[in-house]
C-alpha cells in the first residue's frame, strides 16, 4: 500500500513545472539549462522493487537537450533513514530500466544516457555513500571489470530556511513545509506569494497538497484522496486564495495602493496584508476575511460583516494569521468571544 508522501509527490514532480523547478533550482549541473522542459514527457514505467514501494516511489523522464535524448530517474525516498546500499539499489533500478528499453526496442543497439536523481525527505540527516566504489570492499581489485557508478542526491534537510526562501518557487515551498512545518505563517505567506508567480494548475497542486498540513497542524496527513476531494471542492484552498486576492486587487484600485496582498514573508502578515492608507488597509483586511470565511465556510450575514468591521486593525490581522487553524465557522466566533 503506498503512502501519502508517495502519492502526492508523484502527483506533484508528475507535474512538468514540479520537474523543471526541481533540476533547474536543485540541480546544479550545466547542461540543465539546455534541456527544452516543454516537451518533456513522463514514463508511465515504475521499476521500484515489491519490497520497497511502501517507502519509496519513482518518475521518469523523457527530455532532449542540444539534440540528444536522454532520461531523468528520479527515485522518491520517504524512508526516515537511508540504507548503506542505496547507490546499488539505484543502479539495480537504472540496470531494470535499460533491460526493459533494449527487449522493448529490438532494433536499437545503443542505450540511452540517463541521470538518477534521489529526492529524499526523510528526517535522519542523509550519512550514507552515493557512489558505489565507496560501498565496494576492494574497488580498484578488479578495476577493469568493476562499474563505477553515482547518484545525484536532493535531501531536503540538508537546505536552510534561507536558501529555501531565497529560491522562491513551488518545490523550494514544499520543502519549506516539509523541513519546518511549525511555520504555519511563514508557509501561507509563501504559498499566498506563488499566486503572483506561478502558474495556475502548479499551485493549484500545491494548495491541496498544503491543505491537509497547514489546516490540521501536522505533517503526517490523511488519504491523498481527501486532497484530491478538496481540490474539486468549492471550499478548495485555491478557490479560497483566489476570492481573496481578487478582492484584495479590487480594494487596491479604488484606494491606489501599489502594493498588493501577502507580499513577502511572515513578516508582511504581522505587518499588514498591503500597504496605504490605515483606513484602507483596515477595511482590506477585513474584507479579505470575509471573504476567506465565505468561501471556505458560508455566506455570512450583514450583521456578522458589521461586527467584523468593528474590530480592530491588530485584531482583524490576528484573526487572518489563525484562519488556517479553525476548522469550522462556531470555532471562528468562539475564537472572537475568547479575546
Amino acid at each position: 500500500m503506498q503512502t501519502l508522501h508517495d502519492r502526492g509527490y508523484k502527483r506533484l514532480f508528475s507535474n512538468k513545472t514540479f520537474f523543471r523547478q526541481l533540476l533547474q533550482s536543485f540541480v546544479p549541473e550545466p547542461w540543465v539549462k539546455d534541456i527544452d522542459f516543454e516537451s518533456a514527457e513522463r514514463i508511465d514505467k515504475s521499476f521500484v522493487s515489491e519490497h520497497y514501494k511502501e517507502t519509496e516511489s519513482d518518475l521518469i523522464y523523457k527530455v532532449k537537450f542540444k539534440e540528444q535524448e536522454a532520461y531523468i530517474y528520479v527515485l522518491l525516498e520517504f524512508q526516515s533513514s537511508v540504507v548503506w546500499f542505496m547507490a546499488l539499489r539505484v543502479l539495480h533500478y537504472l540496470c531494470s530500466f535499460w533491460l526493459d528499453y533494449a527487449e522493448t526496442r529490438p532494433k536499437v543497439k545503443k542505450l540511452p544516457p540517463i541521470f538518477p536523481i534521489v529526492l529524499y525527505n526523510g528526517e535522519e540527516k542523509w550519512t550514507k555513500p552515493t557512489r558505489l566504489r565507496d560501498i565496494l570492499e576492494e574497488p580498484d581489485l578488479l578495476k577493469g571489470y568493476t562499474p563505477d557508478f553515482r547518484f545525484f542526491k536532493i535531501a531536503e534537510n540538508e537546505y536552510s530556511q534561507e536558501q529555501l526562501l531565497q529560491i522562491k518557487n513551488l518545490v523550494s515551498t514544499l520543502f519549506l513545509a516539509e523541513t519546518y512545518p511549525n511555520d504555519i505563517e511563514l508557509l501561507i505567506a509563501q504559498v499566498l506569494n506563488l499566486f503572483e508567480t506561478e502558474q495556475q494548475e502548479g499551485v493549484s497542486l500545491l494548495a491541496n497538497w498544503f491543505a491537509q498540513l497547514m489546516i490540521h497542524g501536522r505533517r503526517s496527513v490523511e488519504d491523498y484522496q481527501s486532497l484530491e476531494q478538496v481540490y474539486q471542492d468549492k471550499y478548495e484552498v485555491k478557490a479560497m486564495l483566489d476570492n481573496a486576492i481578487q478582492q484584495i486587487r479590487q480594494q487596491e484600485r479604488a484606494t491606489g495602493f501599489e502594493e498588493g496582498i501577502f507580499k513577502g514573508r511572515a513578516q508582511g502578515l504581522e505587518e499588514g496584508i498591503f500597504k496605504g492608507r490605515a483606513e484602507g488597509i483596515s477595511k482590506g483586511k477585513t474584507e479579505a476575511l470575509i471573504t476567506l470565511l465565505e468561501a471556505r465556510f458560508m455566506p455570512l450575514t450583514v450583521e456578522e460583516k458589521e461586527r467584523l468591521f468593528q474590530l480592530t486593525d491588530e485584531k482583524i490581522t490576528a484573526l487572518l494569521i489563525q484562519f488556517y487553524k479553525i476548522d469550522s465557522i462556531s470555532e471562528f466566533w468562539q475564537g472572537i468571544e475568547t479575546h
